[in-house]
């Protein structure tokens, strides 16, 4: 009834499926698939059977023989007769995920974004002179490299590699230097080969990793998403477990982050704002992976920043092959935190290019995506405020920003952050009403109260190589803030420790908390305030 069309796995599994339900069985094909030891658990034998425990069976599906069987040819499943008696709806299904994980990139439920490693050149949407011109600058700068050095250069597999190494052999680009280890061969470049890469040079000196097309990194964020992430109390209590911080902000705190918007955290200096900012992207305590280089249109633009984004070291295998199975064109990173303050200029939002090397350089909000963009000391940039609030109206409430590339081209990309603006001005007399609804969350972080000020000594004493003094606390508290009318701030505690450290160090005196010594750290530390 099939006849002999070959299909591919996922063709065979919806054929199984249709006859199935042509023969009304909601449950199923009654039976079980007949398996050997073999990724795709189909393993088929030179002469066409299978074996199962030692014996071979005919294959047959609802009563036809295997010579109506559909055949089967992909890279994991070759031609092959499938050794079956009756499938149970558990079975096929499960056996029908497998195989659309081996041939797609869905993602099971809950499981984490992988790059998989690509197979072709196609998988990797990258053309054959994308891939010669940064072989070829490589090798002008180095003079010679093996085929698997020039791989582990440009992060991308000796199979992909190896033919068009090959390929520039013949076309006498470069040339055999000498043999290397499992078939590979030393190549040197030719002075052919020589000229074209100087002029590949001169159009863009980028020779690092192969470039990551703008669809799969598109898919990457979408699946890494900072508005899929939730978090607990726990995990915001864990984040800010090395800073003393209220029940009450917390509270406050908890669906601001949960709202992957944006907030305002404002109030008077010196009580934690930046502390609480930076702390908060680990409440979602993940990682995410991202491109160490994108590649849009002959533009190449740098993703990956040491500056901002923290790598996580991957296991050496120490062996010849990778057998991660992860595409090494991407990095591996804790969702970002990055913040800018007072030097912000409206260039470092937009794709920047060196007019010397042709690279071009990612804006924050794109290094920042599926993590925390804080714009510190919000209203003491150099820009205008409504110059800054206007470049970001639109991306705030769509959740996508425009960006123009140096060829003239417009992409749209996601603005996939928590942006959190930290100022201690009043929110009201920076932005007008149409900004404000844009930010939903807006929390006052205030001036502590006495409990809290003195669980901030108590909390801070010992990391500074202090007992805590109850005592000298009382009488600096009474002396130099009731009696001065000066009001509490979240950072006085430490800063005035730290005064006392240093006198004592320089006086080569035990570290002791007591009343002459915050005398002495207040007369410093408030002569001007």
């Amino acid at each position: 009834m099939f006849g002999k069309k070959k299909l591919s796995p996922a063709e065979f599994l919806e054929e199984l499926r249709a006859r199935r339900e042509q023969n009304g069985e909601s449950e199923g094909l009654n039976g079980q698939v007949g398996t050997a030891e073999h990724s795709s658990d189909v393993n088929p034998q030179p002469n066409g059977s299978s074996p199962m425990n030692g014996s071979t069976e005919v294959a047959t599906v609802n009563g036809h023989s295997e010579s109506d069987s559909p055949q089967i040819e992909d890279e994991d499943v070759s031609e092959s007769d499938v050794a079956a008696s009756e499938f149970s709806s558990g079975d096929l299904s499960e056996l029908f995920n497998r195989v659309n994980r081996l041939l797609g990139d869905e993602l099971e439920s809950g499981e984490e974004f992988r790059p998989r490693i690509p197979s072709t050149l196609a998988e990797t949407r990258l053309s054959f002179e994308e891939i010669e011109r940064l072989l070829l600058k490589f090798l002008l700068a180095k003079g010679s490299a093996t085929g698997r050095e020039l791989c582990q250069h440009i992060k991308l597999p000796f199979q992909i590699v190896d033919p068009i190494l090959k390929q520039l052999k013949q076309d006498q680009l470069v040339m055999f230097k000498g043999a290397a280890a499992m078939g590979d061969y030393d190549y040197t470049i030719t002075d052919m080969g020589r000229e074209r890469a100087r002029r590949y040079s001169d159009e863009c000196s980028y020779i690092g990793a192969a470039p990551v097309a703008i669809k799969d990194y598109l898919h990457a964020m979408a699946a890494q998403s900072i508005a899929k992430q939730e978090a607990t109390e726990a995990d915001l209590r864990k984040a800010f477990e090395d800073l003393v911080i209220t029940d009450e902000m917390i509270n406050r705190l908890g669906p601001a982050i949960n709202s992957g918007r944006g907030m305002f955290l404002f109030g008077e200096p010196g009580n934690g704002k930046t502390s609480i900012a930076e702390r908060i992207t680990s409440c979602f305590g993940s990682t995410i992976w991202i491109p160490r280089v994108l590649g849009i249109d002959g533009d190449i633009i740098k993703l990956f920043d040491p500056g901002v984004h923290e790598e996580i070291e991957q296991p050496d295998e120490g062996g010849l092959f990778d057998l991660s199975g992860v595409d090494q064109r991407w990095v591996q990173v804790t969702r970002p935190t990055v913040v800018a303050g007072g030097e912000l200029r409206m260039e470092e939002l937009e794709v920047t290019q060196n007019p010397i090397t042709m690279i071009c350089e990612a804006p924050l909000q794109l290094k920042s995506n599926c993590g925390t963009l804080v714009i510190d000391d919000f209203g003491r940039q150099t820009m205008p405020v409504d110059v800054l609030l206007n470049r970001w109206i639109v991306p705030l409430e769509k959740r996508y920003d425009f960006l123009n590339l140096p060829s003239g081209k417009k992409i749209q990309l996601p603005f996939d952050q928590l942006i959190i603006f930290s100022t201690n001005l009043e929110p009201k007399d920076l932005v007008d009403d149409a900004f404000l609804r844009r930010i939903p969350y807006k929390i006052e972080v205030g001036n502590p109260s006495e409990d809290v000020f003195r669980n901030i000594f108590k909390f801070m004493a010992p990391s500074l190589g202090f007992t805590y003094d109850e005592e000298s606390v009382n009488y600096l508290i009474q002396e130099h803030y009731y009696n001065s009318e000066r009001a509490f701030r979240c950072c006085h505690p430490r800063d005035l420790m730290l005064q006392v450290k240093n006198y004592c160090t320089f006086k080569g005196a035990e570290k002791v908390l007591s009343p002459s010594a915050f005398d002495f750290a207040v007369e410093n530390y408030f002569s001007v305030m």
